[in-house]
């Protein structure tokens, strides 16, 4: 992928769709990630599905009342891919499982159909010979019923491996979803390829990277919204929105991750931005370069955030509360994620993250549009208050900043975040939170035990 060469490619889903607490360099980056809209009515005799918890599957802030654990008739082939989800996504695998219906299978395997390439775009003991026809005819194994590929090194190897069977799953998926799974696999491969030996130079190459791989991602998740019918067919048909959504998530991961890359020999940073404060990217480490270092991040922060209203929009169209939460929750991680970031010295020193119990208040909090705003206000007013006078981009960062405020009070005055919070969340998305926690103690633990 971009960065110098196909020696340290970096993964496409550990860096999309879903931020999660910050984990330590090495470790698996969830996907998201894609990284997560009007009245929607009777008409066609469709089932209206509004932005209220699900009847069945709910959790008091206390304790659970009714759980729903989506026990159906499922294939062993469709067993066998749910536990392919589990192993290969740490927090993906658990919002995947909140969405409804048929649309719950349908994302389950795009995920697994899009981490099974990734896992080749990865492998650096697959030659280029090899690897990039492969990435480019990627999409043509989902119609071949034997094609497997036997000789990766890869951790997640097993969805490569056994691709059979997820192929099997993705031939029994509805047409309409095949089509849209099929042909964001094309385009993604395509991707790939091109960025196997390619820098990212100027910021219109930082959008186009991001686009392969995050904003093909939520165009795709959009289309399949849209085709499941839990949302309306604008969602699929405005890429431009669906883009912005991945490229927001995955503008936030790089940023974020500049330290973790430059020691695994990665580059994302777009030069256009960083040449203007250094003559390489690895000397904004250095504490003699802090100053410039820093303003150089608040300039890539100031172009992430240009995405926001693009997010406010496409959210504000989203009717499907399952739909919702997998789309939102992710989205105000990242504007957190931005504000913890933003004129931090940190970013180039050591890991910048949310709390835990932040990160849990915001997937309790982002249950509809109006909250969503609110917390989008608070965290651009953060960064508001830290915006140096000297920075070189204060100005740009202060017009957006005033733009995301406008538009968060647009439908009238804010009300506390609080107020918005329901009684009951979805149990699937408080053991996604929970799961965070115990996966940290439990990596807490082994570091203990290892010395590390």
């Amino acid at each position: 992928m971009a960065s110098v060469n196909c020696k340290v490619a970096a993964s496409l889903f550990k860096r999309t769709l879903i931020l999660g607490p910050g984990q330590k360099p090495g470790g698996q980056r969830s996907l998201l990630t894609v990284g997560r809209l009007h009245e929607r009515g009777l008409r066609e005799g469709r089932t209206v599905h509004r932005l209220t918890p699900h009847p069945a599957a709910v959790c008091c802030k206390l304790h659970c009342v009714s759980v729903s654990p989506r026990q159906e008739a499922m294939s062993d082939s469709l067993r066998t891919c749910y536990t392919y989800l589990n192993q290969t996504s740490r927090s993906f695998a658990a919002v995947i499982q909140a969405l409804d219906g048929e649309l719950r299978h349908a994302v389950c395997i795009f995920y697994l159909v899009l981490r099974a390439l990734d896992t080749v775009e990865d492998d650096m003991t697959i030659s280029l010979e090899t690897k990039v026809p492969m990435l480019h005819n990627f999409h043509t194994y989902l119609y071949q019923a034997d094609w497997r590929f036997t000789e990766s090194k890869e951790k997640d190897r097993q969805v490569l491996e056994d691709f059979p069977t997820i192929s099997l799953e993705f031939r029994s998926l509805a047409v309409v979803y095949q089509e849209v799974i099929a042909d964001i696999c094309h385009k993604m491969g395509l991707g790939m390829a091109e960025f196997l030996e390619k820098q990212v130079e100027s910021l219109l190459e930082w959008d186009k990277y991001c686009h392969y791989v995050a904003g093909l991602v939520g165009i795709g998740l959009s289309r399949l919204f849209s085709a499941s019918e839990l949302e309306d067919a604008i969602v699929g048909e405005d890429r431009r929105l669906s883009n912005s959504m991945g490229l927001f998530l995955q503008k936030t991961n790089i940023i974020r991750d500049y330290l973790e890359d430059q020691l695994e020999g990665r580059e994302f940073w777009p030069r256009e931005v960083w040449s203007k404060y250094g003559k390489k990217l690895s000397e904004l480490a250095k504490s003699e370069n802090i100053v410039p270092a820093v303003q150089c991040l608040n300039e890539l922060v100031t172009n992430a955030l240009q995405h926001v209203p693009d997010v406010l929009l496409y959210l504000s169209r989203l009717r499907n509360q399952s739909v919702f939460n997998f789309c939102a929750v992710p989205q105000v991680m990242a504007i957190a994620t931005l504000a913890a970031c933003y004129n931090n010295q940190q970013v180039f020193k050591g890991v910048v993250k949310i709390r835990k119990g932040q990160a849990v208040t915001l997937m309790m909090d982002a249950t509809n549009i109006q909250a969503v705003r609110a917390i989008m206000y608070q965290y651009v007013n953060e960064i508001y208050q830290k915006i140096p006078l000297t920075d070189p981009s204060s100005g740009r960062t202060q017009n957006i900043v005033s733009t995301v405020q406008k538009l968060s009070l647009s439908s009238g005055p804010l009300v506390s975040r609080h107020s918005f919070s329901p009684i009951y969340l979805s149990c699937a998305m408080l053991l996604a939170a929970l799961s965070w926690q115990y996966l940290s103690t439990v990596q807490a633990s082994e570091e203990v035990h290892t010395g590390q």
